[in-house]
């Protein structure tokens, strides 16, 4: 009984190019009590396998949290699939706003302590007691509220490319962080300000909500379906958009551009850009936005000092990295001191 992936990525790319088949690339999540995480983690992988699902799905006893992509001829067997697990029947499924067929190359399944990293004691608050769910034209009307503070739940890299108009844009690492600075910078309007909040798909939102009604804020509001649904309604309704720039988005895409605005810049030559790369130094995997004229330039790395590094050898270069790790760097994504225009 195969219940991990098996297949490099490499592989899994010839394979979806000889496929020649078109994929989805959907992500949804929900909260509710699991009592056996590991079991359903198996269940899910078995079951996605099969119907030749890729993607990153963490599994807790909080809930589920799902981003993957599925051959479109399988989506409404995969439907299917969902509604027969009692607490994701009728889930609604948000379908990405721009296609790849390789925005996931593997299958990964894994239980987690949380299915977001919000380091919150969920036992010290009601995490049901959410705020109240907004559609993307009862949104745009609270947003345009001179009575309404609107938030960005995202971190700095994913606001620093699009956001909301006129949205609050935390300066933060860490979804944690902006927790803190929000209850801060609005404690003395717990109850006179209405709290909007919005992140990529919800999820962030959801816990958020109910951790400010804990905290005493009075009027809270989230956009369900984050920014993905509300791009998915604004077109199919016909609504006046008001999110400017791309929606960072955690696959193989990087992003999905929403409008034709650019309002970041190239973090090495201070060029409107809006394009995200990850340094080819394996060593580092800095994530920053770099134009195409330094990709050339630089060779997709973030220094100089990278750019020397990949030019040698493999064996070379894995003696280099050898007892030294790089997370540090890819957590403080877009933050390294080489970056002279970053953010």
């Amino acid at each position: 009984m195969q219940l991990y992936n098996k297949l490099s990525a490499i592989e899994r790319a010839e394979l979806i190019d000889q496929a020649g088949k078109d994929r989805l690339t959907i992500s949804f999540y929900q909260y509710y009590k699991i009592e056996n995480p590991q079991l359903l983690r198996d269940k899910l992988f078995l079951e996605w396998n099969a119907l030749d699902v890729l993607g990153r799905i963490y599994v807790s006893f909080e809930g589920i949290n799902a981003q993957l992509s599925v051959p479109s001829e399988n989506f409404l067997a995969l439907k299917e699939q969902l509604d027969s697990i009692s607490f994701l029947k009728d889930i609604r499924l948000n379908v990405a706003v721009e296609q790849d067929n390789k925005s996931f190359l593997k299958l990964k399944v894994k239980v987690r302590n949380k299915i977001v990293a919000d380091g919150l004691n969920d036992d010290t608050f009601d995490v049901t007691a959410k705020g109240v769910h907004l559609n993307a034209a009862e949104f745009n009307e609270m947003l345009a509220n001179p009575n309404t503070v609107c938030v960005d739940m995202r971190n700095h890299y994913e606001s620093e490319i699009g956001h909301f108009d006129g949205a609050v844009t935390p300066d933060v690492d860490t979804f944690r962080d902006s927790l803190d600075i929000i209850e801060e910078d609005l404690k003395d309007n717990k109850e006179d300000k209405n709290l909007l909040m919005y992140c990529t798909g919800g999820i962030r939102c959801e816990k958020a909500s109910a951790y400010y009604k804990h905290k005493g804020f009075k009027n809270v509001f989230q956009l369900e379906g984050g920014i993905i649904e509300y791009t998915r309604q604004v077109k199919e309704d016909g609504l006046e958009n008001k999110f400017i720039g791309k929606n960072f988005v955690f696959d193989h895409r990087r992003a999905e551009r929403i409008t034709d605005d650019v309002i970041s810049n190239c973090h090495q030559c201070g060029k409107a850009c809006d394009e995200h790369t990850n340094c080819a130094n394996e060593a580092c995997h800095l994530l920053f936005i770099q134009c195409d004229e330094c990709s050339e330039a630089m060779e997709n790395t973030c220094s100089t000092d990278c750019q020397e590094i990949i030019q040698l050898s493999f064996e070379a270069q894995k003696e280099l990295r050898k007892g030294k790790g790089n997370s540090n760097k890819i957590f403080k994504k877009g933050r390294s001191e080489v970056l002279k225009f970053k953010k």
